[in-house]
């Protein structure tokens, strides 16, 4: 089974929901940091690194001398990555090429009338391999810079093993990162706090979960504090809470020294065993519907 572990907004307590779930569980378990532009949940796991793999995308390399400037490749290309300027009487055509925007789609090189594109690599950033005791970690790192993280994370997501329990840390948010790292999973677990800030992305991220048919509950954390609303929210809309995390400022202070909810509080295991029970359920729940 394959659990992405995600939220609508940033800080909410994702990373430690998916970290302690993975170390709580007795089976073979497989975590994918996918938040590679900040990936942070080696800071927990501790993983000994043993592989570092570049990781690369296809990008056009113009031959200007078979190139008529006609302007094909500019009007393909859909994220505006590349522009031409057509020869004059006065002046030879020119070709722009802007490489942070480019998804390494291959239109331009396909489509182009006179052979004049081939494809070459550019790294964007490494995958890393390891593993935290019995647990196999891998994340992606995303070179400083880079505008896409889409890519990476899809080179992350091909370590995936569904023989095991694969548990993903998804990006914050609600953009294309999050819709890339969440749409390989069986059940989805959005976490979110008691807040107004916390149900306006919440009610996002229900929306995107809905539109991509992943059946989802979700985590309340630091359920004690904020209002009533996400609470309301959730029961209005059939969406089950499994699980409830109070407030506690040792909970943050174990986190702020990079000690996992459940290594710092070991009752907290049971618990998330528990979860995994829920998330079990809620995935049998979907496929009778």
């Amino acid at each position: 089974m394959i659990i992405s572990i995600a939220s609508g907004k940033g800080g909410t307590g994702k990373t430690t929901i998916a970290t302690s779930l993975a170390l709580s569980l007795r089976s073979s378990v497989q975590f994918l940091d996918c938040d590679v532009e900040e990936p942070n949940a080696h800071i927990f796991l501790k993983p000994q690194i043993e592989e570092t793999k570049k990781a690369y995308i296809p990008v056009p390399d113009f031959d200007k001398s078979k190139c008529n400037y006609c302007g094909r490749c500019g009007k393909v290309c859909v994220y505006n990555a590349i522009a031409v300027l057509p020869a004059g009487q006065s002046s030879g055509g020119n070709i722009m090429f802007f490489a942070p925007l480019c998804h390494g789609c291959g239109a331009c090189s396909y489509l182009c009338p006179q052979n004049a594109i081939k494809e070459v690599e550019r790294e964007i950033g490494v995958v890393q391999r390891g593993a935290a005791g019995a647990i196999q970690f891998i994340h992606g790192c995303l070179n400083i810079g880079e505008a896409m993280a889409p890519p990476l994370i899809r080179e992350v997501q091909k370590h995936v093993n569904p023989a095991n329990t694969v548990i993903i840390d998804a990006p914050p948010g609600t953009s294309c990162p999050v819709v890339v790292s969440i749409k390989v999973s069986d059940v989805c677990i959005l976490v979110t706090e008691p807040t107004p800030f916390g149900l306006n992305d919440l009610i996002l991220a229900v929306d995107v979960l809905r539109k991509l048919n992943i059946p989802f509950g979700v985590v309340l954390n630091r359920s004690d504090v904020g209002n009533q609303e996400t609470e309301n929210y959730c029961e209005a809309e059939g969406i089950p809470i499994v699980m409830r995390i109070p407030f506690d400022k040792n909970i943050a202070s174990a986190y702020s020294q990079g000690v996992p909810l459940v290594e710092a509080f070991p009752g907290y295991r049971r618990l998330f065993r528990q979860l995994y029970e829920e998330i079990k359920g809620i995935r049998k729940q979907s496929a009778l519907q």
